[in-house]
C-alpha cells in the first residue's frame, strides 16, 4: 500500500470523526465546497512556489495539494481507486489524443 493509499484510507475514516478531534474531520464537516476551496488555495500556493523555483517549498506545497485533493475527493465520495483507474484507462494514450477523445 502506498502512502497515498494509506492517507486516503485515513481521510475516509475521519469522515465520521468529531470535527474537534481532527483537522480532516473539521474540513469534511464544512462540506465539499469548503474542501474544494481549500484545495484551490493549496494549488495556488504550489504554483507560486513552482514559479519562484524553491524546490523545498514546492515539495511541501505539493504534499499539501495531494492531501487536500484527497479530502476534496472524499467529500464527494470519489475514491483514490477511481482516480487511479481513470489514469490507468488513459495510460498509453498521448495527451493530445486523450483530449480530442473528450470532445
Amino acid at each position: 500500500m502506498t502512502v497515498l493509499e494509506r492517507l486516503a484510507d485515513i481521510i475516509e475514516a475521519r469522515k465520521g470523526a468529531d470535527p474537534e478531534s481532527s483537522w480532516t474531520a473539521k474540513l469534511l464537516a464544512k462540506g465539499p465546497e469548503k474542501c474544494a476551496e481549500k484545495f484551490g488555495e493549496e494549488a495556488i500556493e504550489a504554483v507560486i512556489e513552482a514559479v519562484r523555483g524553491d524546490r523545498d517549498r514546492l515539495t511541501a506545497e505539493a504534499a499539501d495539494v495531494l492531501y487536500h485533493l484527497l479530502v476534496m475527493l472524499a467529500a464527494r465520495d470519489v475514491t483514490l481507486d477511481a482516480v487511479l483507474a481513470e489514469l490507468e484507462r488513459r495510460e498509453g494514450t498521448g495527451g493530445l489524443a486523450e483530449k480530442a477523445a473528450r470532445r
